[in-house]
């Protein structure tokens, strides 16, 4: 039996730094705003790197995600500045740039193939000569065959731009429910709240689902406007430069090593992330041998100086993935439900911008020109035409049980993550 609690104009399902800084735009507009999440602040972005990498993160097919990358991109240093003055916090944004660079023939050709793109994109990107790298980064490894010196990508550190955000949604009057929504409650054809775990109903004019990988798990969502979300798996570790060998890094540091992905970003406080691997298994966290292997073996190919400094953390976390890579945003077919998620990649990167089109389709019922081409409805319509026009003679039998089930709660763990220690 639930109990009835207070009720909302805005009820947000997720404390991430999408969920909050959606709760935080939302206050700002006047709405009675309210956050449904155990740990506000917790989620992807304690392992996340933080890299603002629109131009570097660009990938064929995703030229309609990087107006928004780069719309958000162009926001960033307004944002910081609001969200710091406002709180006090220490975003750790830094203007630094960024170096992509190549480590073998194959490697460069891709490379020299992105830089292409890039070009014909509209971006500003240089391309650099092996030498030139080592001049800007002189621990580079010497068989550096080139790279592209990006400017415009920068960096800021997740974990303090989620603080930030949880302060900020405070001084807003945002109002916290420490628990795991259970289920979304429907009635009359409209989204009205959701029942928590602890058997509490929350009452709300308008409810977004920003749950990150989790967001497809809610229960009471219709099955057919589930959002069709996935979690993909990223471990990362976190190193500590001491004083004698700073700067080790003057800018975040990306690298093609004989086909994979590495990335190296050094704060300005020491710390050094370097991630991050990419694994389709489901649920499991699980910090694996293998994971930091690899990554320590492709960061030491591009600065063999790392293998001198303190391994503080290891971590892993599931990006919310989405079929095509791009996020969910605005209202669904269900009245009163809105989505933001689905981000994948991009989380950090389209924060700012997130929160400007959630808060603008909350208070008008129409999602911004920037923001028109990611909603969720792409996904429904796509549905309904590869619906069959007959029924089936028989519905076939799940070989697992549907993601929904149970409701939306943490994944229990298959094992231990084998370190997750922070120094």
């Amino acid at each position: 039996m639930s109990r009835t609690s207070d009720t909302s104009d805005v009820l947000v399902i997720g404390g991430g730094i999408i969920g909050l800084v959606t709760a935080w735009r939302a206050a700002q507009r006047g709405f009675a705003t309210a956050v449904v999440d155990p740990e506000p602040g917790g989620g992807a972005a304690q392992v996340a790197a933080g890299m603002l990498a629109a131009v570097t993160e660009l990938h064929y097919g995703e030229e309609t995600l990087l107006g928004l990358n780069l719309a958000s991109a162009h926001r960033y240093p307004e944002f910081a500045a609001e969200l710091s003055d406002l709180t006090g916090h220490d975003l750790g944004y830094r203007r630094c740039g960024t170096l992509a660079v190549a480590l073998d023939a194959d490697d460069r050709a891709h490379l020299r193939e992105l830089h292409a793109l890039q070009r014909q994109s509209g971006l500003e990107s240089e391309w650099l000569s092996g030498r030139d790298c080592r001049r800007l980064e002189p621990l580079l490894a010497p068989g550096v065959r080139g790279g592209l010196r990006v400017d415009g990508d920068h960096q800021i550190d997740p974990r303090r731009l989620a603080a930030a955000l949880v302060a900020a949604c405070e001084r807003a009057g945002v109002v916290f429910h420490r628990v795991w929504a259970q289920r979304l409650t429907v009635a009359g054809g409209r989204a009205t709240g959701v029942v928590t775990a602890d058997g509490t109903a929350l009452g709300a004019g308008q409810v977004v689902l920003a749950a990150g990988s989790l967001s497809g798990r809610l229960a009471g969502v219709p099955d057919e406007l589930l959002p069709p979300v996935r979690p993909v798996k990223g471990q990362v570790l976190r190193l500590t430069v001491p004083a004698r060998y700073a700067p080790f890094l003057s800018r975040t540091v990306r690298a093609m090593v004989r086909g994979s992905h590495v990335y190296l970003v050094p704060r300005e406080n020491g710390e050094l992330v370097v991630g991050a691997t990419t694994e389709e298994l489901g649920w499991d966290t699980t910090v694996t041998a293998g994971g930091v292997y690899e990554l320590l073996r492709d960061a030491h190919e591009l600065v063999p100086g790392i293998t001198e400094l303190p391994l503080t953390e290891t971590r892993a976390g599931l990006r919310p993935g989405s079929p095509d890579n791009a996020p969910l945003l605005g209202p669904t077919e269900l009245d009163g439900l809105l989505l933001a998620t689905g981000h994948y990649r991009n989380g950090v990167l389209l924060t700012p911008v997130t929160g400007d089109a959630m808060a603008h389709v909350l208070a008008t019922g129409e999602l911004p020109e920037e923001a028109r081409s990611f909603t969720p409805k792409r996904f429904t319509a796509a549905r309904t035409e590869a619906a069959p026009t007959e029924p089936a003679l028989a519905e076939p039998a799940r070989t697992e049980p549907a993601l929904k089930e149970p409701a939306l709660k943490e994944p229990a763990r298959t094992e231990p993550a084998l370190t997750e220690q922070s120094a």
